[in-house]
C-alpha cells in the first residue's frame, strides 16, 4: 500500500504512531508501549523518518524480526527497497569476501568450489539461530545437529581427501570423492568460522577435526571404519586429548600414562588432561599417554567413556557450548587393540597432524578476521558522526585499508600454501611446509590481533557491549587469541618457522 508524506505525519499521537524507516511505513502504536528503549522515545519519532536512528541503534535483523507485524505500506513515490542481504548471501561489501568470490580471477578455484560454497553457507544459515542461542545459553550443540551436518557431508568435508568421503550418501555443491580437493575443505572451515558464534563454531567440531584424523590415518582398519564411520556421520562424537596443565605445547612432557595389565590384554591408563575442545560431550577422546620411561615416548589410544572417564567443564573466555574440558583418568582400562599407530610411536602420530591442525585453525581465524572486516565497513557507513557517515573520516578509512591489506595478503598466502599441500604427498609436505605453515598461523593470528584493536576503536563502546550493533566485534575481542595459542603458540609457531627453514640455509651464504 502506498502511503502519502502527509498521512504519515498526521500519525504522531499516543494513540496513533506512524513511523517510516528506509521508505517504508510501520505502525507502532501497539508496539512503542513495549519498545526496549522506551516508550517515549519511540513516539517522539511519530509521523517522521527514523532511518538515522534506527541504524544508530539496531541491527537489520531487528527490523527483519519485526517487519511482518509492523509493516502497513511504502512511502509514495518510494523506490523499489532492495532486500537486505542475508547471511546465506555472496556479500557484496567492500572486501567482505575473498577475491573469487567477488569476481576476480583465481588459479585455484573453479565452478565447482562455487558451487560447493554457495551449498555450505545456505547449510550453515539453517545454523544460525542455534549458534546465536547457544553462545548465550552456553548448550552444547545437539546431537540432532551434529546428524544433520553427518547427513549432509558437511562433517566429512572438514576431513583432508580419504575414504571417509563416501561415507556420507553425497557431497555438498555436486562434489565427489574424487574431485574433492583442499579448497573444498577450506571453505567447509570457513563457512563454519562465518557463524561468528566463537564457542558455538568450536562446539560444532574443533575436537572432530583434529581427533578423528587419527582414527582414521593410524587406526586399525575395523577401527578407522566403524568408529570413523560413526563420527563422521554424526552419531558419535570425538575430540583429542593431549594437553594437560603442565603440558601445552611442550607435547613430549605429558604425565598422563598408561600400564600394561598382568596378561597384557589391556592398558590401565591415569592422568589428567586440560583445555579439551568438546570434551564434555566426546563419546571417545584420542589420547595421548606416557608408555615408557624415555621423554617422548608414548602411546596413542582411542579411549571410550567408559568408567574412570570423568569431565568437568572450563570456564574460559568463550561459551561454554564449546564443552572444554578437564578429563580425568582414573584406571581406565583399554583394550591393545584400541592403539593408534605403535606402542611407544604415539610421539609420531601426534606430530603427524599438526600441520594440518594449524592449517585448519588458519582457515577459521582468518574467515572470522574477514568477517569482522566486513561489521566495520557497514558500521563505519551508516554510522553518523558530526553530521557525515564515520567512513567519511581520513582515520577511519586508514584503519579499514590497513585491514584489507593484512586480511587480502594473508588470504593469498593461504591460498598457495593450500595448493602446495594439493601437489604434494605426505612426506614432502611434512619437510618443505611445516614452517611455512607455522609462519602462515603465526602472521593470521598477528593480523587477527590487529584488527580486532582497529574494530573495537572503530565501534567504541559498542565493541564492549554483548548485544546490539558490536556484538560480533565484542565476541571477536573476547576470543581471538584462542588462535593464537590452540596448535602452537604464536611465539612456537615463529620460531619453529625460522628453525625449519635454517636446516636449508647454505653453507655458502656469505656477506
Amino acid at each position: 500500500m502506498a502511503i502519502s508524506k502527509e498521512e504519515v505525519k498526521a500519525h504522531n499521537t499516543a494513540d496513533s504512531t506512524w513511523i517510516t524507516i528506509n521508505d517504508e511505513v510501520f505502525d507502532v502504536s501497539t508496539f512503542a508501549d513495549g519498545h526496549p528503549g522506551g516508550e517515549k522515545l519511540l513516539r517522539d519519532f511519530g509521523g517522521k523518518d527514523a532511518t538515522m536512528a534506527f541504524n544508530a541503534f539496531h541491527r537489520q535483523e531487528v527490523l527483519d524480526k519485526y517487519k511482518k507485524k509492523l509493516l502497513i505500506g511504502k512511502l509514495e513515490g518510494s523506490k523499489e527497497v532492495a532486500a537486505n542481504q542475508t547471511f546465506a548471501d555472496i556479500s557484496e561489501v567492500p572486501f567482505a569476501e575473498a577475491p573469487y568470490w567477488r569476481g576476480m580471477h583465481s588459479p585455484f578455484h573453479n565452478e565447482s568450489h562455487k558451487a560447493f560454497r554457495a551449498e555450505v553457507r545456505a547449510f550453515v544459515a539453517t545454523l544460525r539461530e542455534e549458534a546465536e542461542e547457544s553462545e548465550e545459553s552456553g548448550e552444547y550443540p545437539t546431537q540432532d545437529v551434529y546428524k544433520k551436518m553427518g547427513e549432509f557431508g558437511l562433517l566429512a568435508c572438514r576431513l583432508a581427501h580419504g575414504p571417509h568421503l563416501n561415507w556420507p550418501k553425497k557431497l555438498p555443491g555436486g562434489v565427489t570423492p574424487e574431485t574433492f580437493d583442499y579448497f573444498h575443505e577450506s571453505i567447509a572451515h570457513e563457512e563454519v568460522a562465518r557463524l561468528s558464534t566463537p564457542g558455538y563454531i568450536d562446539g560444532l567440531g574443533a575436537g572432530y577435526v583434529i581427533g578423528v584424523s587419527p582414527v582414521l590415518v593410524f587406526g586399525p582398519p575395523a577401527m578407522a571404519e566403524k568408529v570413523g564411520k560413526e563420527v563422521v556421520l554424526g552419531q558419535k562424537r570425538i575430540c583429542l586429548a593431549i594437553s594437560e596443565p603442565a603440558a601445552g605445547s611442550d607435547v613430549a612432557g605429558i604425565l598422563t600414562n598408561c600400564v600394561k595389565s598382568a596378561d597384557g590384554s589391556k592398558f590401565i591408563v591415569n592422568g589428567v588432561k586440560k583445555w579439551i575442545t568438546n570434551g564434555c560431550f566426546a563419546d571417545y577422546f584420542v589420547t595421548a599417554c606416557k608408555s615408557g620411561d624415555k621423554r617422548g615416548q608414548m602411546t596413542l589410544l582411542l579411549i571410550e567413556r567408559s568408567d574412570g572417564v570423568e569431565t568437568k567443564k572450563i570456564k574460559t573466555s568463550y561459551a561454554p557450548c564449546a564443552g572444554t574440558a578437564y578429563v580425568m583418568f582414573e584406571d581406565v582400562e583399554v583394550p591393545v587393540d584400541r592403539i593408534l599407530g605403535k606402542e611407544h610411536m604415539g610421539f609420531a602420530c601426534v606430530m603427524y597432524n599438526f600441520n594440518h591442525e594449524r592449517w585448519f585453525i588458519v582457515c577459521q581465524v582468518l574467515a572470522g578476521t574477514r568477517f569482522i572486516v566486513e561489521e566495520c565497513w557497514k558500521w563505519a557507513s551508516q554510522r553518523m558522526v558530526f553530521g557525515k557517515p564515520l567512513i567519511s573520516q581520513p582515520v577511519i578509512r586508514g584503519k579499514l585499508a590497513k585491514m584489507v591489506a593484512d586480511v587480502e595478503s594473508t588470504t593469498t598466502w593461504l591460498e598457495a600454501i593450500t595448493f602446495q599441500m594439493q601437489n604434494m604427498d605426505y612426506a614432502e609436505q611434512q619437510k618443505k611446509l611445516a614452517g611455512p605453515i607455522a609462519l602462515l598461523k603465526y602472521q593470521s593470528t598477528r593480523v587477527a590481533h590487529t584488527v580486532s584493536d582497529d574494530a573495537c576503536q572503530i565501534f567504541g563502546g559498542r565493541s564492549i557491549t554483548k548485544t546490539g550493533m558490536g556484538k560480533y566485534v565484542e565476541r571477536f575481542q573476547r576470543t581471538y587469541k584462542f588462535g593464537a595459542i590452540l596448535g602452537g603458540s604464536e611465539e612456537i609457531m615463529a620460531d619453529l618457522g625460522i628453525k625449519q627453514s635454517l636446516k636449508d640455509f647454505p653453507s655458502n651464504a656469505k656477506l
